[in-house]
């Protein structure tokens, strides 16, 4: 039987240029794409904020995924919007409208029926918020962490409090180098474990991920396409499919943190295939089992 996850984070509408093309209103945010990927592996126990104008459409999408939206709040206003375009090169991109909305007021809440969950996810909201969650939650086996770089300069001391209860904090290699105060990768990683996580997950993009524990170090390169559409919300993904493998296999350690990290790095490579969520919304559990098989290959030395 599987665990269940508890997401918190951010429920968005993006609208998106890239060199490809455009998207407007699209379903974003970071607890969508977390508990979308998630949900092709286990139950998912979502909480955020949404306003009164937030589409019946996507939240009809959410639950066909069977992702619980009880800690999923109402409120009257609208609900958070982000507006970006990447550059030439999708590793760079500009925000041209932000306004948080209901999302700018969110205290999560969590109903009674998610206080028992087995693995929580805190993904990229303020490091205060992001404790509160876990004063809320009861045994919980395995609690994962994002942050970005206005946390580590705005909320540092709140962020170094947090990172004592993470078991996996994942987060890219400027938001290492911010953090830690090291360019060079690996004292970056070894500062980081100091302040707390049992594991660090350094995101590269186009180059992959990076997981550093006390005594390992793993890398897994990213999954080569001819052609990215949006990689808007793939690191969501990548935790999400991350998160969600840990919780069916129920190991937490070695080989199932391993086999995780190719299931996130799996689901993050559909994930940018296509505007937003769109390319999750076709996506099937034996896609996903097929590309890695095709990853496994990619990788394998040994035959």
């Amino acid at each position: 039987m599987s665990h269940s996850v508890c997401v918190v984070g951010s429920v968005a509408l993006d609208s998106i240029q890239t060199p490809t093309g455009s998207a407007d209103d699209v379903l974003g945010g970071s607890c969508s794409y977390f508990s979308v990927a998630a949900s092709f592996f286990a139950p998912v126990n979502m909480v955020g904020v949404i306003g009164s104008d937030f589409p019946e459409v996507e939240r009809s999408f959410m639950e066909s995924r069977g992702i619980n939206l009880e800690g999923l709040e109402v409120v009257d206003g609208a609900t958070f919007r982000w507006t970006g375009r990447y550059h030439e090169n999708m590793n760079n991109r500009d925000t041209l409208d932000l306004q948080l909305n209901v999302f700018g007021e969110f205290d999560p809440k969590l109903p009674e029926s998610y206080r028992d969950s087995d693995l929580v996810f805190l993904a990229n909201i303020q490091p205060g918020l992001q404790t509160s969650v876990l004063s809320q939650l009861g045994s919980y086996k395995l609690v994962g962490a994002d942050t970005m770089d206005h946390w580590i300069t705005e909320s540092r001391d709140d962020l170094i409090d947090l990172l004592k209860d993470v078991d996996i904090l994942s987060i890219n290699d400027s938001e290492a180098e911010q953090l830690s105060g090291e360019s060079n990768v690996v004292i970056a990683a070894r500062k980081i474990l100091e302040m707390g996580p049992k594991s660090l997950l350094i995101k590269r993009g186009e180059y992959g991920a990076l997981l550093f524990s006390a005594n390992d170090v793993f890398a897994v390169p990213a999954y080569p396409l001819e052609r990215v559409i949006d990689p808007t919300g793939a690191g969501d993904c990548f935790a999400g499919g991350l998160f969600g493998s840990l919780a069916e296999s129920g190991e937490f350690t070695g080989k199932g943190l391993r086999r995780a990290i190719v299931h996130g790095s799996v689901v993050a490579s559909f994930a940018v295939e296509d505007f937003g969520l769109g390319r999750l919304k076709t996506l099937t559990r034996d896609d996903i089992d097929q590309r890695y098989k095709a990853f496994m290959a990619l990788t394998d030395f040994h035959s």
